[in-house]
């Protein structure tokens, strides 16, 4: 499971390790199958709406591959501790062992990433403006004691 803010490079960690065979599922590249891009094909506040199924299915899905002894990476933020403990109990009863790896990048680089990243129009690329990482900061639990392994 991979912890970070948005442009801390969790697709990119999780792409090398679906080249070393795991199953990758990502929460923003099925959004964008099902629905196109944020905030161009349909309005940003509708972006929680059409997350949700997504992530029910992803679960559905990382669950059936647990158990078929799959290794799996989660594309996704797993930003609250909440959230990260929820999908460690899920791990563990559908017989897998968890990591919870935290991409920590200082909120400079994160800027300028999202700076790079805002130009292009991939389902990754959910422009970001200086505001909105402000207000992602304010709603992410920054792991700690949970287990977390951090890459700086």
């Amino acid at each position: 499971m991979l912890i970070g803010l948005t442009g801390s490079g969790k697709t990119t960690y999780a792409r090398r390790l679906e080249a070393e065979g795991a199953l990758r599922l990502s929460v923003d590249e099925e959004v964008f199958a099902r629905n196109g891009r944020y905030g161009i094909d349909y309005p940003d506040h509708e972006y929680p709406a059409r997350e949700r199924p997504v992530v029910e299915d992803l679960r559905r899905r990382l669950v059936e591959a647990i158990r078929a002894g799959r290794d799996v990476v989660l594309d996704y933020g797993l930003w609250r501790r909440t959230e990260r403990e929820a999908y460690k109990k899920l791990v563990e009863d559908a017989g897998g062992t968890w990591r919870l790896i935290y991409l920590k990048v200082d909120k400079a680089e994160l800027l300028r990433r999202l700076r790079e990243r805002n130009l292009r129009a991939d389902a990754n690329a959910l422009p970001v403006t200086p505001d909105m990482l402000d207000d992602f900061y304010a709603r992410f639990d920054e792991p700690n004691a949970e287990g977390e392994e951090i890459i700086v």
